[in-house]
């Protein structure tokens, strides 16, 4: 008790990390073995003392000696003050679904909402939506109609495939609304709203390309 820690849940199937998983049941994601675990980032607090105000260095340092020893299900980020060791971990797991490195100052301290001290390198340059409606039917989504930061409205491309549809399937199982048809799109299922992240390919405007459902 009295332990805060910043970090991500993530899961992992099939050699990759999947967090559309995380929107799934547990008895889903346990039937389809995937694995859930607790990644952890930073360390911001310990019984009864706020540590954000410490330098990066010294947060770790506790960080990694709390979690020496802890059950497989919270792990600590792998981390490297050596740049070429960083670039190479980007191209080794680049694969798996990583998108890219974040880098920190080791001096610097913890600012909720203020990320000015780190620096983020992607692979690719996705962006934040939010679908809110699916063309095809609720077994077989085919495109996503995505809500993007500036309010407006696009049409996935190409069409999902069939281990994104399945997912999307399972994610909106429970959220969707009766069809409607829409203007451009013909017949629609408008859906709750889910994060997710978008390609955007500025030769195709206002098409995007769907990369995956986030778990938030």
């Amino acid at each position: 008790d009295g332990v805060v820690l910043d970090g991500e849940l993530c899961a992992w199937h099939a050699g990759r990390f999947a967090f559309g998983q995380l929107i799934r049941s547990a008895r889903a994601r346990e039937r389809d073995d995937v694995q859930v675990a607790y990644v952890a980032f930073d360390l911001l607090a310990l019984p009864g003392h706020d540590i954000r105000g410490r330098p990066l260095r010294e947060r770790w340092d506790l960080l990694a000696a709390l979690l020496a020893d802890v059950h497989p299900l919270l792990q600590l980020v792998m981390a490297t003050n050596d740049r070429a060791e960083a670039m190479s971990w980007r191209e080794a797991l680049a694969p798996t679904g990583v998108e890219g490195l974040v880098a920190k100052g080791l001096d610097t301290t913890y600012r909720p909402q203020t990320r000015g001290s780190w620096l983020k390198v992607r692979d690719t340059d996705t962006v934040d939506a939010e679908v809110v409606a699916y063309t095809g039917t609720p077994r077989r989504p085919r495109a996503l109609i995505v809500q993007l930061a500036d309010g407006t409205e696009a049409l996935t491309s190409p069409q999902l495939d069939a281990r994104q549809a399945r997912e999307v399937a399972e994610a909106t199982a429970h959220r969707t609304h009766p069809p409607h048809d829409h203007p451009e799109h013909g017949l629609v299922h408008p859906t709750d709203p889910l994060p997710a992240e978008v390609l955007r390919d500025p030769g195709r405007t206002p098409y995007v390309r769907f990369v995956r459902l986030r778990g938030d």
